[in-house]
């Protein structure tokens, strides 16, 4: 009846998932490991089939490995959960007598909360999942369901709005998606310093949504409207501080340097001549200008990027370590970002 995908790029925490798996269920591993990563075979239990996508991104995985099987209903689990004690017996109590307008069954994600102090942004962020629509953390689709609307779009080459842009086209086709009450927990894992900014390259995923399913996606599936706009003003000003500072420079009206060479040798070919030297019109008041927008622009992207990072620090634990990580990539965030949404616009057009 049932077929547990889990796609994988073979992360130590694999092992885990699937000893959290009752022996009797069919489950299926989607291998997407590059070539160059598959000196050693996967391991995986005993009666747990392997099925290999190609290095693709995890949605040609899943569609690897549901294709593979052959039951009605199938249940996608990422690779870093676990699934609670008792969790099969309450995915075949969350199946059973669905009508047959409900193409889908969602689990109920837990997400542990730090103990004894408040939580980082990182953990903030995975606990962010508990409250998402139809993640394929813990997601069971009818298996005709997945043939009629062409399973998950591979365009979508991360672990990012894969799942939402499914439940969407299937919701459009007709159908109905629900929530059960199977317990999935999703530790928070350790993603480096820098997770933060390289999320920022979902940003592209989200413009082929907006293009997939127009500028309403985002309440579609019980989002929120992001920070998008915000990050681009920031952006903005930031590179029109920058541009307005070394403006004068660019224009040689700024300081005494070369500028001010030319025009003693000017004034010496004057004298020489017997010339008189052209009035010098124009540069204290465009220096004036240049230095009043650098300095307009400059506190603007200053407040934006303060609001921002203590936005991130003032729910979090608020050690040295936390605070300076923040700052630093509240800096890099905004132009990333824009940088990730501009190259995701530019896919899908060119």
């Amino acid at each position: 009846m049932i077929t547990v995908v889990v796609p994988t790029v073979g992360r130590p925490s694999l092992a885990a998932t699937l000893a959290a798996l009752d022996a009797g269920l069919d489950v299926i591993v989607a291998d997407d490991r590059p070539e160059s990563a598959r000196a050693e075979p996967l391991p995986v239990p005993d009666g747990v089939r392997t099925v290999r996508s190609g290095g693709r991104g995890p949605a040609a995985a899943r569609n690897a490995g549901w294709r593979a099987a052959d039951t009605p209903w199938i249940v996608f689990l990422d690779d870093d959960v676990l699934p609670a004690p008792g969790w099969s017996k309450a995915l075949r109590a969350d199946l059973d007598g669905l009508p047959a307008d409900v193409a889908g069954s969602q689990g109920r994600i837990h997400v542990p909360p730090p103990e004894g102090r408040r939580p980082t942004d990182d953990e903030r962020n995975t606990a962010g999942l508990a409250g998402s629509h139809w993640i394929t953390a813990d997601m069971a689709y009818r298996r005709e369901v997945l043939e009629r609307v062409g399973g998950f779009d591979e365009r979508f080459p991360r672990a990012y709005r894969e799942d939402a842009d499914l439940a969407l086209r299937v919701t459009a086709a007709g159908y109905r998606l629900v929530k059960g009450e199977r317990v999935t927990g999703h530790p928070v894992r350790e993603d480096g310093p820098w997770a933060s900014v390289r999320r920022q390259r979902g940003n592209a995923d989200d413009a082929l949504m907006r293009h997939l399913h127009g500028p309403a996606w985002r309440a579609a599936i019980g989002g929120g409207s992001g920070r998008l706009r915000r990050h681009a003003l920031t952006t903005c000003l930031g590179g029109l501080a920058l541009l307005a500072g070394a403006l004068p420079m660019i224009a040689g009206i700024a300081g005494p340097g070369a500028p001010a060479r030319g025009r003693a040798a000017g004034r010496a070919r004057d004298r020489r001549f017997r010339r008189p030297a052209p009035p010098e019109r124009g540069r204290g008041p465009a220096r004036v200008l240049a230095r009043g927008t650098a300095a307009a622009a400059g506190a603007g992207w200053l407040a934006l990027t303060a609001e921002f990072a203590w936005a991130r620090i003032a729910p979090g634990p608020r050690t040295p370590a936390e605070i300076g990580r923040m700052l630093i990539t509240s800096v890099l965030i905004p132009p990333a970002a824009c940088a990730h949404r501009l190259r995701g616009e530019l896919r899908i057009r060119l």
